[in-house]
């Protein structure tokens, strides 16, 4: 019986293709758009969290002042190579400590200048970062207690100033100070921010103070939490520890600030989810304006076909083989537009994830629910006509011309 009601729905799409195909488009656009969106949103969250990861394996970024809006932070004492170093006496759990500070300077490299970020560190900030070298050298224990004229530069910095040529062992200058390369980073990309983290020269933080800044002041202090030890605990520590330090009176508000970037992971990640839901379930109004599309379509069939259904039904058809074969109809116009949908999603996330750059994922599960959800469209909206034709009067549907 289900083989024969399938032979007779595929023969009455047969005689309409033109019809059929129009009836299932909305099934089509509607099955493409959700999993096209849900892919999309899935490669955003994943290169997002991607993002947040390159900045540091459990990473803490203690400021002075609190931010007060966009690039604008309150004043405050700036902290001191002191604080660092209590910060890694006093708080366990820590993997490293990394004080830097930096400043925007141009380099100069024999006829080409670029405007970048010099940053002080120590070799705790390659821990801290989890940031390897993809030539050269660290750090020495001498350059770094004497503060010698060396750095180390990311790959923007590189391609800006030596294009192809090997920079490891040149000279550029920073302000009014030859500097050697030692080191090439690894390159990063952007940051969940948007900002281009290869886009930076380190030297040991002596020179910074000595030569660049003037000062011995800190603009931040990195810190890396152990594996498996909570950033959220250390943060605790890292605050009560500093309110101490800065001699801050219960009730007063905090001049100082401790960004976990693990909670700024899960909120951007957790934000970019429900996103992606939302936009999910503005394509999936498609699939039921294609479910209508498909009643409508089919209560036209029923109309067209009621002398065919009069007769079945006269020579001993049973209303519930009526209804079976209209069911099946519907059913299998929706899985083809299901069966479509998911070949043009799949070329459309394919495109649209390489024009907006983000990692190209394809969810299996979406794709499957998807489909079961176009077929079960189809006969959620093929019953009502489905029943009508199977309830025709068979006297009734013989005399309609």
């Amino acid at each position: 019986m289900w083989w024969n009601a399938l032979q007779l729905a595929l023969r009455a799409i047969r005689r309409n293709l033109l019809r059929s195909f129009l009836t299932v488009l909305g099934i089509v656009i509607g099955v493409a758009s959700v999993i096209t969106m849900v892919n999309l949103g899935s490669g955003a969250t994943a290169q997002v969290s991607a993002q947040i990861a390159s900045l540091g394996s459990n990473l803490l970024m203690v400021r002075s002042g609190q931010r007060v809006g966009p690039g604008v932070r309150s004043a405050a004492p700036p902290f001191k190579l002191e604080d660092a170093e209590t910060l890694r006496r006093e708080i366990g759990g820590l993997n490293a400590v990394a004080p830097t500070s930096a400043q925007a300077v141009t380099a100069i490299f024999g006829n080409t200048n670029w405007s970048t970020t010099v940053t002080g560190v120590d070799n705790n900030y390659f821990k801290a970062r989890d940031w390897h070298l993809a030539d050269g050298r660290l750090f020495s224990l001498g350059e770094l207690r004497t503060g010698k004229a060396i750095c180390i530069i990311g790959s923007s910095v590189r391609r800006e100033l030596f294009g192809a040529q090997d920079p490891i062992g040149a000279k550029i200058r920073l302000k009014n100070v030859s500097c050697e390369v030692a080191g090439l980073l690894a390159s990063k990309g952007q940051s969940s921010m948007g900002s281009d983290q290869d886009d930076l020269i380190l030297i040991p933080l002596r020179m910074f103070w000595r030569r660049i800044a003037g000062d011995q002041n800190l603009g931040m202090i990195q810190l890396s939490a152990r594996e498996g030890v909570s950033t959220a605990k250390v943060q605790r520590e890292v605050e009560r520890l500093l309110r101490e330090r800065r001699h801050i009176a219960p009730g007063e508000d905090d001049d100082f600030s401790v960004m976990d970037m693990k909670q700024i992971a899960d909120t951007l990640t957790g934000t970019t989810k429900v996103l992606t839901g939302l936009l999910g379930a503005v394509a999936a109004v498609s699939l039921l304006v294609g479910g209508i599309g498909i009643m409508n379509i089919m209560l036209v069939s029923v109309t067209e076909r009621t002398r065919e259904i009069g007769i079945r039904l006269a020579i001993g058809a049973l209303e519930h083989e009526v209804l079976l074969q209209f069911l099946v109809e519907a059913a299998v116009l929706s899985s083809f537009g299901g069966l479509f949908g998911i070949l043009l999603a799949l070329a459309a996330t394919s495109l649209l994830a390489g024009l907006i750059q983000v990692p190209l994922i394809i969810d299996p599960a979406i794709i499957l629910i998807a489909f079961f959800f176009s077929a079960a469209i189809g006969v959620i909206f093929g019953y009502f006509p489905a029943r009508r034709a199977a309830r025709l009067d068979p006297i009734e549907a013989l005399r309609h011309e």
